[in-house]
């Protein structure tokens, strides 16, 4: 009865966790669903928008003075307004709803200053519509509108692609389990499994839980999960964590932790708060928006009193000053940035370097470190042959040969990586005769009729063979795992396999480090094959034995000192990616580095991390230069609006605005394309 209320409460207890993330990826949904409708929604009313002001033009006397020609006939005003009307409410719309979420937050910008610009000019030329004298600007209005949808669809659509990295993480567990029942082998759900269940696990199968290992023997590739480059022996009484690839045996697995206390979990929890509190730095655009909009209500306000003091009539006052209003808000610092963030997106996407998050894009240009992950990153994640060491007269490409020939037939990770480098420098793999495996020890066989072995140190201890080499001492200092060739039973060769380092990686450190910038490495490997990659690329510093849940520690720390990027490729890099100032995934990385990174090398090579802080910097340059020229524009027109050459007959009139305006606007557009990477 107590085991059957255990049960109950276990499958209850499962069943409201899986609820929970269920309702998380739910939330998840809802969130990217909403900022796609979004994106829709400003596309259909910048399309409506734009078709709509083809008349409008058409139908301002400003633009038929301007171009010299008339088309005018009876009613003609009011079509214009009902036009321009649609466009303001329509078009409008979210500038409009945009202004009061502004100033809830009291945080006027962008959205402030295009719902004042074109409230002004909407309400002042329907005034004229309607009796008052002046000017239209209702062309004004309908082309601000056209080109700040268009500014906000370009990019909104540069930052969409919420991240799925919570749901990726939960992808990687494995649904079903075998369950062995009254010794009977059953397929389970992995959600049913409890406390003390035993499972088996075939060779190539995820392992489905946290557990420990009851029956069998087998190697475990836990690279994705801890960042261990080599493949771990896992015999009776070693844990196994879910989610880890079981490599050629058959275990069985005694289950000692479900749900939230899973290993994963806990990585998924972490990813969560990393997220969660990673900062967010607002838009150049917004706090050029902000001072603007405070210069065009103080300025159209000055004037307007200017005026009317100097004794100038009620229309010309309120003409000067809706003018000043309407001109301070330049197209051009609408697409200012967003000109540029779609230039350098495609641009990036071209070079491969997928921009996620935008805003840690930009922060790339203030970065003092960049942290890599060792395996997978900086080295290929697999495992090879990295030092030939003769101890008799032999050349290496007869050891690497002969050493392969023997463990072509061999399962064992060693055997592979011996297999794999044999291949890629392209030997002939000739017939062995009369193989065995020295269980345990190696394997041995007959290769043009002499006797040949392949062995770990523990048989050359057993047959009473001492090896005394420096370089042998050196590669085993290093951390790396070393077999002999054997010939007759005399040691005639020693091999070292470690986790490659990419020949890129040398490159890569060397251009980051002219570019100013400190190098390190956060790995889960052991600190010998951590120190021995650090000082083979030129590392400035490394932290070895970092379990994954203190590598987001780590970078926590490094930020109290520095603007930190962090570039990795597991799942035990997924909470430092999200913590880091900027996280970058190599592409070959699994689903959830990816998904949990603000920016994606697709190319799988770390010299690109230099490309994308080359072109951060370059991207916010051209930035800069297009706020300074949009903002600099009003510096130059403003005063001219407000009328303050009037007494020398110079008063800038709404079409030579215009004109200024459109000039303004080609030169961001130009300089914006010429964005390039080198």
């Amino acid at each position: 009865m107590k085991d059957m209320h255990n049960s109950s409460e276990h499958a209850m207890h499962t069943h409201s966790e899986h609820k929970m993330m269920d309702h998380e990826m739910s939330e998840m949904h809802e969130h990217e669903n909403h900022h796609l409708h979004m994106l829709q929604d400003f596309k259909r009313r910048f399309i409506v928008s734009t078709i709509l002001t083809v008349p409008i033009l058409l139908l301002s006397p400003a633009i038929q003075g301007f171009f010299g020609f008339r088309f005018e006939f009876t009613g003609s005003i009011y079509i214009l307004f009902l036009l321009s009307s649609f466009v303001y409410f329509y078009g409008g719309h979210p500038f409009l709803k945009g202004i009061f979420d502004e100033l809830k937050k009291k945080n006027p910008g962008m959205m402030t200053l295009i719902a004042v610009a074109i409230s002004v000019a909407y309400f002042y030329s329907s005034a004229v519509v309607f009796g008052l004298k002046g000017k239209f600007f209702f062309w004004e209005l309908a082309t601000l509108i056209d080109i700040m949808l268009l500014g906000h669809y370009v990019e909104m659509r540069s930052v969409l692609g919420a991240s799925k990295a919570l749901e990726e993480l939960i992808k990687i567990m494995p649904s079903q389990a075998h369950l062995i029942k009254n010794d009977e082998v059953v397929e389970v759900s992995v959600a049913t499994l409890k406390v003390g269940d035993k499972v088996l696990v075939k060779p190539g199968e995820k392992i489905p839980v946290d557990g420990v290992v009851i029956d069998g023997i087998t190697t475990v590739n836990e690279a994705m999960l801890t960042g261990e480059s080599k493949p771990v022996t896992k015999k009776v009484g070693d844990e196994v964590i879910g989610g880890s690839i079981n490599g050629e045996g058959v275990i069985v697995v005694e289950v000692e932790k479900t749900g939230k206390d899973t290993y994963l979990n806990q990585v998924i929890e972490l990813v969560k708060q990393a997220q969660e509190t990673k900062s967010r730095t607002q838009d150049l655009a917004n706090k050029a928006a902000f001072i603007l909009t405070i210069i065009a209500l103080a300025v159209g306000g000055i004037t307007l009193i200017a005026w009317l003091t100097y004794g100038k009539e009620f229309v010309f006052a309120i003409e000067r000053a809706v003018t000043v209003m309407v001109i301070t808000c330049p197209h051009a610092l609408g697409l200012a940035i967003p000109l540029v963030v779609a230039v350098s997106t495609s641009l990036a996407a071209k070079y491969g370097l997928l921009i996620r998050e935008r805003q840690a894009f930009e922060r790339a240009k203030d970065l003092h470190a960049v942290v890599f992950d060792k395996t997978g990153t900086l080295t290929k994640g697999e495992f090879g042959v990295t030092d030939l060491i003769p101890l008799a007269d032999i050349e290496k490409d007869k050891v690497l040969e002969t050493a392969a020939l023997l463990e072509t037939n061999s399962e064992h990770p060693i055997a592979a990586g011996i297999v794999n480098s044999a291949k890629k420098i392209g030997t002939n793999l000739l017939k062995v005769e009369d193989f065995r495996a020295i269980a345990g020890k190696g394997v041995e066989g007959v290769v043009n009729g002499k006797n040949y072995k392949v062995v770990s140190p523990g048989y050359l201890n057993e047959i009473g063979v001492e090896i005394n080499n420096q370089d042998v001492e050196k590669v085993k200092q290093q951390g790396k795992t070393v077999v002999f060739l054997l010939e007759n039973d005399k040691p005639i060769a020693a091999i070292a396999l470690a986790d490659i380092v990419r020949e890129e990686s040398k490159e890569a450190i060397r251009q980051l480090k002219k570019m100013g910038l400190k190098c390190m490495m956060l790995t889960g490997d052991n600190r010998f094959v951590a120190k021995w990659v650090a000082e083979e690329i030129g590392l400035d510093e490394y932290f070895a034995e970092v379990l994954p849940h203190e590598k987001a520690d780590k970078i926590m720390e490094d930020q109290k000192k520095h603007t930190v990027a962090m570039v990795g490729d597991g799942v035990n890099d997924a909470p430092a990616l999200a913590q880091a100032d900027v996280g970058i995934a190599i592409g070959a990385g699994t689903d959830v580095a990816v998904e949990t990174a603000d920016i994606i090398l697709v190319k799988n090579d770390p010299r690109d991390v230099a490309d994308v802080i080359k072109l951060s910097r370059k991207t916010y340059s051209k930035m800069f230069q297009n706020l300074l020229w949009a903002t600099g524009y009003n510096a130059f027109a403003i005063p001219l609006a407000a009328g303050v050459l009037y007494s020398y007959g110079i008063l800038l009139t709404p079409a030579v605005g215009a004109l200024l305006m459109s000039l303004s606007t080609v030169i961001v557009a130009m300089n914006a394309r010429l964005l390039k990477m080198s």
